[in-house]
């Protein structure tokens, strides 16, 4: 009786994926930073009325990181879905990345490439900091200057580390299926289950019959 009772929930578990914890990939904690730090770079360095850009960058950010967060829920029941959100936070982020590109040359500042002074400082950096406390306590101290070319190698480094996780996301697709193959699955595997119950009993049935049958006829010898 208790293992009866147990079915429909190990049948859902096994309908249901298990949902991400989106808040321990890296890959999120580097939107956390990009979007606090797109905030602050708008308000110092670009003017707060009559330019879109601002409202632009600051959307772009907070969709990058957003729609991770929806992806990583929706996966519980449509990996499809959870792809589609990704990639929508993948192209929130490039376009992030195109704006922070566009105002160093508009500015005038130098874009930190390899060779540079401060390029391999500013890498090692980014890549072992995910937390806003590593990078908050700049926020007001870095420049323009500064501030772009971490923003453009956080960018770069979120849009390499998502495309990895769409290809494993794919991969378990493909392998997995979605929720109406894991749903048929789960039938299938109750109806395997019901049959072999049946079966199993049947054959006890059987035996039964045949010790009935013999009780019966040592009874019979018994009595003459």
């Amino acid at each position: 009786m208790q293992s009866n009772q147990q079915q429909p929930a190990n049948q859902i578990e096994s309908i249901l994926r298990k949902q991400a914890n989106w808040k321990n990939l890296w890959f999120y904690q580097k939107t956390v930073v990009l979007y606090q730090l797109t905030y602050t770079f708008t308000r110092r360095f670009l003017p707060q009325y009559g330019d879109r850009t601002v409202d632009q960058m600051v959307q772009a950010a907070r969709s990058g990181k957003q729609n991770i967060v929806e992806g990583s829920a929706d996966g519980v029941t449509s990996t499809k879905m959870e792809l589609q959100l990704l990639n929508i936070a993948r192209s929130s982020i490039q376009e992030l990345l195109e704006d922070y590109e566009d105002y160093l040359p508009a500015h005038r500042l130098v874009r930190w490439t390899p060779g540079h002074p401060r390029f391999n400082a500013m890498l090692t950096f980014c890549r072992s900091h995910n937390h806003m406390s590593h990078y908050e306590k700049f926020f007001e101290k870095w420049t323009d200057e500064e501030m772009a070319n971490i923003a453009i190698t956080l960018c770069r480094m979120v849009d390499k580390m998502m495309l990895a996780y769409q290809k494993k996301k794919e991969h378990e697709f493909i392998t997995e299926g979605g929720i109406h193959e894991r749903m048929t699955a789960a039938r299938l595997g109750y109806r395997t289950n019901q049959r072999e119950t049946i079966e199993k009993l049947t054959r006890e049935i059987a035996i039964l019959r045949q010790e009935n049958e013999q009780l019966k006829k040592e009874i019979a010898e018994l009595k003459k």
